[in-house]
């Protein structure tokens, strides 16, 4: 399978995770921390059982990968945290304001100007972001802000940053790769756990949950962390679209959803923003240059 067709893959798959997440029925903090145990405990085996070279493992990447595993997990509990107050068409909108987040973390990062074109991308994007999370039904900043806005926008800063950081890991097996970033969910998200929580679970909900573990975060990281060094910056700024267009195609199909013409409006214009930085602003040299 080549890196094209593993990238593309993994963002169809990862578009399902609202719907999939939702009839999980957990809190974002108790799902992480199982979908960090079901990937770790699959590639693990996977691995031990893989025919393998041996491999030359530079401490250098290990540190990449702790690194991008401690961004990769606050991305994907803000990113759950996100669903529990917005439908998953309005936080998958925002969460892809990612690659404008990259060409502002690269200005910050190299001490370039920032220029005219990035600016208003941005600001564009900000209206956008705005619109979609229902700017106009809200009387005060404050509810805005308590509509979950906070969180979709988190999750799209660590996703951006876990991209940054994961064009460093080029040698790394992927496979080993992923088993440390979700050994670090396990670690980092332990504390935190509220066990009471999995005591009322369904069948159906379980079923949910260790798809979402073993699927939507062992096989699909996978798949993104192997693929993403291999990929120029035109084909990252393609194919990252089938992700929100699955996400959104399902939950206007399954769940009924309907946003409403400031919503629409707002959409099209984050993803608008989304193309311009991903074309504009080479990420491929962004990502190679940073750490």
């Amino acid at each position: 399978m080549n890196a094209t067709v593993k990238f593309a893959l993994s963002m169809a798959i990862f578009g399902s995770i609202g719907y999939f997440s939702a009839k999980a029925n957990l809190p974002s903090i108790e799902l992480v921390f199982i979908r960090c145990i079901c990937a770790c405990v699959v590639l693990s085996i996977v691995y031990l059982f893989s025919k393998r070279k041996k491999e030359e493992i530079e401490k250098k990447e290990i540190g990449y990968s702790v690194l991008c595993g401690v961004f990769l997990v606050v991305n994907w509990v803000f990113f759950f945290r996100s669903f529990e107050h917005m439908s998953v068409t309005v936080a998958v909108s925002i969460y892809h304001l990612a690659p404008v987040l990259v060409g502002l973390l690269g200005s910050f990062l190299y001490r370039e100007r920032i220029t005219f074109k990035l600016m208003l991308t941005v600001i564009i994007c900000f209206i956008g972001t705005l619109l979609v999370g229902g700017m106009q039904d809200y009387l005060s900043i404050d509810e805005l802000m308590s509509a979950g806005l906070p969180w979709a926008f988190g999750a799209a800063l660590f996703y951006a940053l876990t991209t940054l950081t994961g064009k460093k890991i080029a040698k790394l097996n992927p496979v080993i790769t992923t088993i440390i970033q979700t050994s670090v969910g396990i670690i980092m998200l332990l504390p935190f756990v509220k066990w009471d929580y999995f005591l009322h679970l369904t069948g159906e909900n379980w079923f949910y949950i260790l798809l979402t573990g073993i699927i939507h975060t062992g096989f699909v990281y996978y798949l993104f962390f192997s693929s993403l060094p291999k990929l120029s910056s035109g084909s990252i700024a393609v194919l990252v679209f089938i992700d929100p267009a699955v996400a959104i195609f399902m939950d206007i199909v399954l769940t009924a959803y309907r946003p409403d013409i400031f919503q629409v409006i707002g959409i099209v214009l984050i993803f608008w923003g989304q193309t311009r930085a991903a074309f504009k602003r080479k990420i491929s040299e962004v990502k190679e240059e940073v750490f």
